[in-house]
């Protein structure tokens, strides 16, 4: 097996990113809509909808991000494989978004290198600090997501199925992702970690939705 230098990683980290920001995704799983079909929404519900969909994508812009930067930064292999193999699923996650986005004749945002730049920090920091630290930044950063979903869930209307069955799948796998991170040996965040945590998400949500 090849190692890579401190270096080396960073370029491969930021030719992904630069993939991540610019590249259209293939998903490897088969998009959860399927073969559902789509309906009539008014010009504010497909609005919302496309607002939504695109605070997702930045979303899974930011996971890919975190990912790849604990990843980097990971001391123990097996942490960084997991690390690896989340980060993979989450590609899915940007496939489905796009497609959903573009069905809604509608875009990503503009703000995704931002996105993906201050998650990318926050994830080698967390890194640094320790494997233990870095999986509590990934089980707090996925129950947040888990919260994020189910709400938007809740906005999306219910007759909106292609949508709804998106974001389950994608809720479903956020939550996997937790629990995979809590029985590796998270540690649990400080309050006021996670406070910052929901501030910032705060921030990302409000401003995807338009921007």
């Amino acid at each position: 097996m090849k190692h890579f230098s401190k270096s080396d990683k960073f370029i491969i980290a930021i030719d992904k990113g630069l993939h991540t920001i610019a590249a259209k995704h293939i998903a490897s799983r088969k998009n959860p809509a399927g073969d559902t079909p789509d309906v009539k929404f008014t010009p504010e519900q497909k609005q919302h909808i496309a607002g939504l969909m695109r605070i997702n994508h930045a979303g899974e812009i930011s996971a890919q991000a975190l990912y790849l930067g604990q990843a980097i930064t990971a001391r123990d292999p097996a942490v960084r494989d997991e690390m690896q193999i989340a980060a993979i699923e989450e590609v899915d996650h940007l496939a489905w978004c796009e497609d959903r986005l573009s069905e809604l004749n509608s875009r990503a945002s503009y703000l995704a290198p931002v996105w993906f730049l201050g998650s990318f920090l926050i994830g080698t920091t967390a890194g640094v600090i320790g494997d233990a630290w870095n999986l509590g930044f990934v089980a707090e950063t996925e129950k947040q997501v888990v919260k994020h979903l189910e709400s938007h869930m809740d906005s999306v209307p219910e007759h909106d199925l292609r949508t709804q069955k998106i974001l389950t799948q994608m809720r479903d796998d956020e939550a996997r992702h937790e629990q995979m991170a809590i029985q590796s040996g998270a540690k649990t965040l400080p309050a006021t970690i996670q406070k910052l945590m929901g501030l910032m998400s705060k921030v990302m949500t409000k401003t995807a939705y338009r921007l």
